[in-house]
């Protein structure tokens, strides 16, 4: 029987185990400024490793809980990086209300998707290849705990960015998708926000003296949507507003958030002086516009290299009876633009596979989760054969 064959092996007689684990990630409350929940996940994750030879670093934060890294064998040689977050993008008590559920060979639940499928398959790959007697291969796993919030709480892009120096290749086991397909690149995300000051007044009894903020806003809501250009692959979207007080006064502020995203990052530059240049227009005499940038995630190229994992993918899932995966660009940021900034080819979306992640009504496939983590056994053994 090959290594292959016994990581498989160990996978379909731990299946149950696989699924509890799974469950008790998903009702872990880890959701955004659940500090408690990040420490508890991130503890439990760092206990699996520890059990599996790894030694554990942690970097802390005061609102998030810690970046685990857990790392083993000799590392100044080229090695691996196993990657992905522990937090969900729900708040306080959503595990409560939705409890983690199978129906129809769907799993249900905040972050069953989005990631708390992919850290189960990480670290239940690790567990296979250790059973079956392949545990020597030099690996670095790291775990962050607010990648929801674009890391508001914490520096992990720069942590990140710094660890994966030396790395030969790494995988983020980022949400997966129904067609099987495995990311080889993302587009960037730049998250800004737009107010605007006007002055208010009855508009009953001093209707001329008001100078209204969401009317100025309106005109620039319009042209900052406008800016969206599919054939060079960037779009904007307007996705909150707040302003006003009552019907009956004209509004003296209006706020709204903004997200662009773009897959050349030289696009940026140009973004950001489309969008100044909506802002410095004036449509209401006396409102003034202030344009402020929130967070974001930077783009995640197609490195050559990231290609040539993607091979290896598909010769595991030939080999394997599994569906091959073809390439994906995709629209949503994650942490594998920073361990590409340090030139490490990636492939990401390696998690379980689902969809309407971010959503109440967020779904995972639960044969997936013990077939994506056969893949990656498979892909870490072959890569460690070259």
């Amino acid at each position: 029987m090959t290594t292959r064959d016994k990581a498989y092996e160990w996978i379909d007689a731990h299946k149950d185990d696989m699924v509890d684990l799974w469950k008790q990630m998903v009702t872990i409350d880890s959701g955004i400024g659940v500090k408690e929940g990040g420490m508890e996940m991130g503890n439990l994750c760092a206990g699996i490793l520890e059990k599996l030879g790894f030694s554990i670093r942690r970097v802390s934060y005061e609102k998030c809980g810690d970046t685990i890294i857990g790392e083993r064998g000799d590392l100044s040689k080229p090695y691996t990086i196993l990657m992905g977050h522990m937090d969900t993008v729900f708040f306080k008590g959503e595990p409560e209300k939705r409890p983690f559920t199978i129906k129809d060979g769907k799993a249900y639940g905040p972050g069953v998707l989005d990631m708390k499928g992919g850290v189960c398959i990480l670290l239940s790959t690790l567990e296979a290849l250790h059973a079956a007697g392949f545990d020597d291969f030099p690996c670095k796993v790291i775990l962050v705990a607010d990648e929801e919030p674009a890391h508001v709480f914490s520096n992990a892009p720069e942590v990140i960015e710094k660890e994966s120096k030396g790395a030969k290749c790494a995988f983020n086991f980022e949400t997966g998708f129904p067609d099987h397909a495995l990311v080889v690149q993302r587009k960037g995300c730049w998250r800004f926000f737009i107010e605007t000051f006007g002055r208010g007044c009855h508009v009953g009894n001093d209707p001329q003296n008001g100078r209204s903020a969401i009317l100025e806003m309106a005109h620039k809501i319009i042209e900052i949507e406008n800016l969206t250009d599919y054939s060079k692959q960037y779009n904007v979207n307007v996705g909150t507003i707040e302003g006003g007080t009552v019907a009956n006064a004209a509004p003296a502020h209006c706020k709204v958030e903004c997200d662009f995203r773009y897959v050349h990052p030289e696009d940026l530059p140009i973004l950001r002086k489309k969008v100044e240049e909506v802002c410095a227009k004036q449509y209401v005499p006396d409102v003034t516009t202030k344009l402020y940038e929130s967070v974001g995630f930077a783009v995640m190229p197609q490195l050559p290299g990231n290609l040539e994992l993607l091979k290896i993918a598909q010769e595991v899932a030939e080999e394997s009876g599994f569906p091959v995966p073809g390439p994906k660009l995709c629209g949503g940021g994650s942490d594998a633009a920073y361990t590409e900034a340090a030139g490490v080819p990636t492939l990401c979306g390696t998690g379980v596979e689902g969809s309407r992640n971010h959503t109440v009504e967020e779904w995972a496939d639960v044969d997936s989760l013990f077939r994506r983590a056969k893949q990656m056994a498979g892909i870490l053994l072959k890569l460690n054969e070259k």
